[in-house]
């Protein structure tokens, strides 16, 4: 919840608290802003926290490998030794400029006050894709799951995963320890997942069966079993099963985003220049949500970090020209911050 009132005007506004968000919180606070962060969740990590809170991340700078939550975790505890605004369960709805430069931001009601605004939402709302079977609907939360939430749930259990990305295989590998078994299935022969990933499922006990389908599911008040069907000759398998995790990718939507006048690429990202600087003066887009013009977006987690910090940066000469973007470096004794320059 929020502790400032919204008439105060903040040096600058985050909207999104996933990793990028909180990183360039943390940023903000080593060059003295004044810093509020809004997200819809109750809670900060973003995709981190509500998709794979349990699942290993093995591509963030100077850790071999940390769990998801355990990543989240510390990094809310960087970013809040600044003690910046959290606005938990806040939607902004909307976003204007006023003449003298302002930024008004829509939320819970009220409207907010920056003079910067950072925007690292993600990819934005998103809700899990979902088969279309009979009774799936009435198996859900006993025994059919989009999201782990805790890998518990699968101990010893008989686990059916669905699914060909990366989320269905690190899965796989994360819980094969877990389950009592697991079956992999794929409707095509090629996964969408890292190479690494894919060598060490092959030599794993996992079950695998590529050009397989999900038919059927059945059971009383919990599931028991599947129908699992070959797509190539239409064989049908019946398997024991006591969950089944469908990792289908999901449906992402910027929702509000897309009325407040930023220039878009595609239907999915804010376009950013260089400076990671929207078309709208004094509002940044970093992370999985910003794209450059013929640049391929790298959405990881590393990159969102750069991209966080930099947008900060800039957002400081936004505050005041006089400014310089590089403050020199966080193990020198301190860095240029805001409040050292001319007029504040």
């Amino acid at each position: 919840m929020a502790n400032e009132n919204s008439n105060d005007i903040c040096d600058l506004t985050i909207i999104g608290a996933g990793p990028s968000g909180l990183f360039g919180s943390f940023y903000a606070g080593l060059r003295e802003l004044c810093t509020k962060i809004f997200d819809v969740l109750p809670e900060v990590g973003g995709q981190l926290a509500v998709l794979y809170p349990e699942k290993f991340i093995y591509d963030v700078p100077g850790h071999p490998k940390i769990l998801a939550k355990d990543l989240v975790k510390l990094l809310q505890e960087q970013a809040m030794q600044w003690k910046p605004t959290l606005c938990l369960g806040n939607r902004v709805t909307d976003l204007r400029r006023r003449a003298d430069g302002i930024l008004e931001l829509d939320a819970g009601g009220m409207t907010h006050l920056s003079k910067t605004v950072l925007i690292t939402a993600g990819v934005g709302a998103f809700t899990a894709n979902k088969l279309t079977l009979e009774n799936i609907g009435r198996f859900e939360g006993r025994g059919v799951y989009y999201f782990v939430q805790d890998k518990m749930v699968f101990r010893g259990k008989r686990l059916l995963i669905v699914g060909g990305g990366d989320s269905a295989v690190d899965w796989a590998l994360n819980l094969k320890d877990y389950a009592k078994s697991i079956t992999l299935i794929h409707r095509r022969d090629q996964f969408r997942a890292a190479p690494a990933s894919i060598t060490e499922l092959s030599n794993s006990p996992v079950n695998v069966r590529t050009f397989h389908e999900l038919k059927r599911i059945s059971g009383e008040s919990q599931i028991e079993r599947a129908v699992i069907c070959d797509n190539r000759t239409k064989e049908e398998t019946a398997l024991d099963v006591d969950a089944v995790l469908l990792n289908l990718g999901f449906k992402a939507d910027l929702g509000p985003i897309k009325k407040w006048g930023l220039e878009l690429q595609g239907t999915r990202y804010i376009k950013v220049n260089a400076r990671m600087e929207t078309n709208l003066p004094g509002v940044y887009a970093a992370g999985d949500i910003a794209a450059q013009p013929a640049v391929e977006p790298v959405n990881l987690i590393a990159t969102g970090f750069a991209q966080a910090t930099l947008a900060v940066n800039v957002a400081v000469t936004h505050i005041n020209p006089q400014a310089k973007v590089f403050p020199g470096h966080s193990s020198e004794r301190r860095l240029c911050s805001i409040k050292d320059l001319p007029g504040f």
